[in-house]
Order: structure tokens, then sequence, then C-alpha cells
């Protein structure tokens, strides 16, 4: 296939994301009701199953559940960036917007670049997610009481289902454990939410290509920031950059990109478009696409 034809097909890419909010349970009666966090504050479901951003986690805990209530979502994500596809499906449950739990299962398919690497078409890494954020201190909307921005500390333990090959192309582990702490600030009279995330990982390409490698296996410190600005109260943009770790040999892996636009029309609904460049992933080079995600909550 041609680089043009690769470019084209995509910039058709389509992620469909959908992320069930399941309940909102007041712990005082057990009654199902609409929690009283703004539209957009709870985030979306990320790509390793944690809430925030569709590349990296943020400081909020899950679903629109307040202090005194349970929240929980359910969501499946598709991914086609030309070269490969990725299916990725999980729950996730918050605490009292204090404690946030999250399961996440990858399948990341290879397509023709399976068959051209040996490995045979539509070869699939899958990979199991599971999370643990806990919210520390802060606040995530300024006011006359607080100015510091609310901080989480979050671990995700990485599970991949293929060691023999991951070992072959030269990864230490075929498992391995992401530390990260954020902070999360809505400067809401600006209409202005910012994000900063450093994590601490070995994970080749999030892990689907394993953890540590021949050029590297030791923890380094990976920055993961957002901005989005505040539109209207339904209406957000923003943008998103992850740094990745470059520990095998055979591909450099490339830092990550998205600028996104969402819609709430009300608390049950959201959606987002997404335009993401992801760069290099093993033999393929420039892996962009658009993605477009729907999130419903009860």
């Amino acid at each position: 296939m041609s680089a043009k034809k690769i470019k084209r097909k995509a910039l058709c890419l389509l992620l469909t994301s959908f992320a069930v909010n399941a309940y909102a349970v007041d712990k005082t009666n057990d009654s199902f009701e609409t929690s009283g966090k703004l539209l957009l504050t709870g985030g979306v479901s990320q790509l390793e199953g944690s809430a925030g951003g569709g590349l990296t986690p943020w400081a909020v805990i899950g679903g629109y559940g307040t202090d005194d209530e349970i929240g929980a979502n359910a969501f499946y994500t598709r991914v086609n960036t030309g070269s490969y596809h990725l299916d990725d499906a999980g729950i996730m449950i918050g605490l009292y917007n204090r404690v946030e739990l999250s399961f996440a299962q990858q399948r990341f398919n290879t397509e023709q670049v399976g068959g051209l690497l040996g490995l045979g078409d539509g070869f699939t890494f899958k990979q199991n997610i599971i999370g643990v954020k806990v919210r520390l201190a802060g606040d995530l909307v300024v006011d006359s009481d607080s100015a510091m921005p609310q901080i989480s500390v979050g671990v995700q333990h990485k599970k991949n289902n293929q060691a023999g090959v991951l070992a072959f192309i030269g990864a230490k582990n075929d498992s391995g454990t992401d530390f990260y702490v954020t902070a999360t600030k809505l400067f809401l009279a600006d209409g202005l939410l910012l994000n900063g995330t450093v994590r601490f990982t070995k994970a080749n390409q999030i892990g689907i290509l394993g953890f540590g490698g021949d050029k590297n296996d030791s923890y380094k410190p990976q920055l993961e920031v957002s901005a989005a600005y505040l539109l209207s109260q339904k209406w957000v943009v923003g943008l998103e950059y992850r740094m990745k770790p470059d520990n095998l040999g055979i591909a450099t892996e490339d830092n990550w990109f998205d600028a996104f636009v969402a819609y709430a029309p009300t608390k049950h609904v959201s959606f987002t478009v997404a335009y993401a460049d992801l760069g290099n992933i093993v033999i393929k080079d420039n892996q962009r696409g658009v993605y477009a995600s729907v999130q419903v909550g009860f």
C-alpha cells in the first residue's frame, strides 16, 4: 500500500469509545440520582482505563459521583491507525470521589504488518490492565477556599499475553506496573482546565510491546500534559501530549499527541472527536488518525 493511501486511510480512522456511566448511588439512602458534579469534570475513559483524557490520566475520579456517591463506567474503544487496530474495553468504579478502580483489556491487531514481521496477518497482542487511583488533596475547581489543584496518585499493572514474541523483539518482561502522580485544576471563570502527570514506566507502546528492552530496562519519568478550554458549558476543545520511553532497539518509540473537541448536551451523554498522532509503531511511521467517542451516563 502506498504512503498516500495509508495517509488517506489513517485520516478516515474512526475510533468509537462507548463509556456507559452505569450509576450514581447515594450511600445515605441508596437512591439513584443525578450527581452534583459539573459537566465533563469526570473526564472520559483513558486508553488504560483510568478517568482523564484519551491519552493520559487526570486527577479526577471517574464518573459523576460526589463525596456521598459511587459511580461506575463501562467502556469500549476501537482504534484504527491505517496499519493497525486496537480494541479496548473495560470498567471503572469511583468510590465517593476518593478512590477509582479500573480494569481494561486491550487487543492490538497487527493486520498485514504481522505478516511482514513473520507473525502472520492479524497477529494480536492482548493486554490486561488493573488500575487504582487515589485522590490525595486539593480541589478540581478554583474557589475562594483552595487554589491547590486536585492531586491524585495511581498505579496501572499490565500483563501481556505474548511473552515469547516480546522476548524475541528485545523486551525484558511481559508484565509491568506504571506509577503516576497527577494534578488537575479547572479555572472555571476563565474556562480553562490544566493537567500535568508524571508517569514512571518501563512500558513499550504502553505495554503492548512489553516492558523494558535491550536499550533500557529501568524506570524513567515521563511527562504527560493536557489543556482544555471550555467554549461554553457544553463544548470543550483541548490538546494532550504524552512522552514515551524508547527502550527497544528494533524501532524508535515516538511521543504521542492529540487535539480534541467534546460536547456534552447533558450529564447523560457526551461526544468527543479527536485527531491523534502516534508516530512510529514498529516498522510503520506516521501512525495518525481521527477518533470519535460517545459516553452515556445514568
